[in-house]
Protein backbone atom coordinates (compact mmCIF):
# COMPACT_ATOMS: atom_id res chain seq x y z
CA UNK A 1 0.00 0.00 0.00
CA UNK A 2 0.97 3.24 -0.98
CA UNK A 3 2.38 4.93 2.28
CA UNK A 4 0.18 8.43 1.97
CA UNK A 5 -2.89 6.51 1.46
CA UNK A 6 -1.57 4.37 4.67
CA UNK A 7 -0.97 7.46 6.51
CA UNK A 8 -5.00 8.24 5.99
CA UNK A 9 -5.72 5.43 6.90
CA UNK A 10 -4.42 5.30 10.14
CA UNK A 11 -5.58 8.76 10.90
CA UNK A 12 -9.52 8.01 10.14
CA UNK A 13 -8.85 5.34 12.58
CA UNK A 14 -7.07 7.78 14.78
CA UNK A 15 -9.63 10.43 14.44
CA UNK A 16 -12.54 7.67 15.62
CA UNK A 17 -10.51 6.59 18.26
CA UNK A 18 -9.88 10.02 19.99
CA UNK A 19 -13.06 11.32 19.87
CA UNK A 20 -15.04 8.52 21.03
CA UNK A 21 -12.71 7.53 23.71
CA UNK A 22 -9.81 9.61 24.46
CA UNK A 23 -12.13 13.00 24.35
CA UNK A 24 -14.63 11.86 26.82
CA UNK A 25 -11.87 10.71 29.22
CA UNK A 26 -9.96 13.85 29.31
CA UNK A 27 -13.24 16.05 29.58
CA UNK A 28 -13.95 14.29 32.63
CA UNK A 29 -10.49 14.55 34.01
CA UNK A 30 -9.37 11.44 33.22
CA UNK A 31 -5.78 10.06 32.36
CA UNK A 32 -5.15 8.12 28.75
CA UNK A 33 -2.10 6.40 28.53
CA UNK A 34 -1.93 4.53 25.34
CA UNK A 35 0.65 2.75 23.42
CA UNK A 36 -0.28 4.13 19.93
CA UNK A 37 -0.79 7.89 18.37
CA UNK A 38 -0.48 9.76 15.27
CA UNK A 39 3.20 9.95 16.53
CA UNK A 40 3.54 6.32 15.49
CA UNK A 41 2.50 7.14 12.35
CA UNK A 42 5.17 10.20 11.79
CA UNK A 43 7.88 7.69 12.58
CA UNK A 44 6.46 4.37 10.44
CA UNK A 45 4.95 6.59 7.71
CA UNK A 46 6.39 9.62 7.36
CA UNK A 47 9.83 8.24 7.89
CA UNK A 48 10.09 4.68 8.08
CA UNK A 49 8.10 4.53 4.66
CA UNK A 50 9.31 8.37 3.02
CA UNK A 51 5.76 9.90 3.42
CA UNK A 52 7.73 12.16 4.77
CA UNK A 53 6.98 13.65 8.81
CA UNK A 54 5.53 17.04 7.80
CA UNK A 55 3.27 15.47 4.83
CA UNK A 56 1.79 12.55 7.91
CA UNK A 57 1.95 15.36 9.97
CA UNK A 58 -0.44 17.40 8.13
CA UNK A 59 -2.67 14.47 7.20
CA UNK A 60 -2.75 13.70 11.39
CA UNK A 61 -3.91 17.51 12.15
CA UNK A 62 -7.59 17.05 11.72
CA UNK A 63 -7.86 13.70 12.89
CA UNK A 64 -6.15 14.06 16.21
CA UNK A 65 -7.81 18.06 16.46
CA UNK A 66 -6.42 19.40 19.76
CA UNK A 67 -5.46 16.35 21.48
CA UNK A 68 -1.68 16.22 21.76
CA UNK A 69 0.06 14.07 24.65
CA UNK A 70 0.99 15.53 27.86
CA UNK A 71 3.82 13.16 28.08
CA UNK A 72 5.52 10.61 25.39
CA UNK A 73 7.64 8.00 26.31
CA UNK A 74 10.06 6.58 23.98
CA UNK A 75 11.34 2.79 24.78
CA UNK A 76 14.13 2.75 22.93
CA UNK A 77 15.21 -0.71 22.53
CA UNK A 78 17.78 -1.96 19.94
CA UNK A 79 15.51 -3.20 16.94
CA UNK A 80 17.20 -6.35 16.61
CA UNK A 81 16.44 -6.87 20.08
CA UNK A 82 12.75 -6.10 20.37
CA UNK A 83 12.13 -8.57 16.86
CA UNK A 84 13.48 -11.06 18.92
CA UNK A 85 10.85 -10.41 21.30
CA UNK A 86 7.93 -10.87 19.01
CA UNK A 87 5.23 -13.66 19.84
CA UNK A 88 3.97 -14.06 16.20
CA UNK A 89 5.61 -16.91 14.90
CA UNK A 90 4.29 -15.66 11.61
CA UNK A 91 4.79 -12.22 12.20
CA UNK A 92 2.87 -8.89 10.97
CA UNK A 93 3.30 -6.90 8.07
CA UNK A 94 5.53 -4.87 10.19
CA UNK A 95 7.59 -6.99 11.42
CA UNK A 96 8.06 -8.97 7.85
CA UNK A 97 10.24 -5.64 6.88
CA UNK A 98 12.74 -6.34 8.75
CA UNK A 99 15.18 -4.70 11.29
CA UNK A 100 16.92 -2.34 8.84
CA UNK A 101 13.08 -0.44 8.61
CA UNK A 102 13.01 -1.07 12.51
CA UNK A 103 16.53 1.34 12.26
CA UNK A 104 14.68 3.53 10.47
CA UNK A 105 11.86 4.07 12.42
CA UNK A 106 14.02 4.40 15.50
CA UNK A 107 15.88 7.12 13.76
CA UNK A 108 12.92 8.95 12.55
CA UNK A 109 11.34 8.66 16.50
CA UNK A 110 14.85 10.38 17.66
CA UNK A 111 14.49 13.60 14.83
CA UNK A 112 10.85 13.59 15.83
CA UNK A 113 11.80 14.21 19.52
CA UNK A 114 13.37 16.73 18.93
CA UNK A 115 10.26 18.72 17.37
CA UNK A 116 8.96 21.98 18.96
CA UNK A 117 5.45 20.67 19.46
CA UNK A 118 7.37 18.07 22.26
CA UNK A 119 9.58 20.10 23.76
CA UNK A 120 9.61 19.24 27.43
CA UNK A 121 6.95 16.27 26.66
CA UNK A 122 9.46 13.61 25.31
CA UNK A 123 11.40 11.01 27.48
CA UNK A 124 13.89 8.76 25.93
CA UNK A 125 14.43 5.54 28.03
CA UNK A 126 17.06 3.12 27.08
CA UNK A 127 16.43 -0.19 27.62
CA UNK A 128 17.76 -3.68 27.07
CA UNK A 129 17.30 -7.02 27.05
CA UNK A 130 17.16 -7.23 30.59
CA UNK A 131 14.08 -8.76 32.76
CA UNK A 132 10.98 -6.34 32.26
CA UNK A 133 11.47 -6.04 35.80
CA UNK A 134 14.51 -4.34 35.55
CA UNK A 135 13.58 -2.47 32.37
CA UNK A 136 10.51 -1.25 34.40
CA UNK A 137 12.23 0.59 36.99
CA UNK A 138 14.77 2.13 34.71
CA UNK A 139 10.88 3.14 33.28
CA UNK A 140 10.24 4.22 36.78
CA UNK A 141 13.23 6.46 37.66
CA UNK A 142 12.99 8.04 34.53
CA UNK A 143 9.19 9.12 35.44
CA UNK A 144 9.80 10.14 38.86
CA UNK A 145 10.80 14.20 37.86
CA UNK A 146 7.14 13.96 35.45
CA UNK A 147 4.86 12.40 38.08
CA UNK A 148 5.36 15.45 40.33
CA UNK A 149 4.43 17.61 37.29
CA UNK A 150 1.21 15.31 36.67
CA UNK A 151 0.43 15.17 40.77
CA UNK A 152 0.55 11.53 40.74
Amino acid sequence: MDPVCEAYLYAASRAQALRTVVKPVLENGGIVIADRSFITSLAFQGYGRDAGIRTTLKINKSAIESIIPDLVIFLDLDPNLSIKRTFDKNRDKWERMGAEFFYKVRKGYLKISKMKMFKNKWLNVKVTDAPIEQNFDLILKALKPYLKKFNL
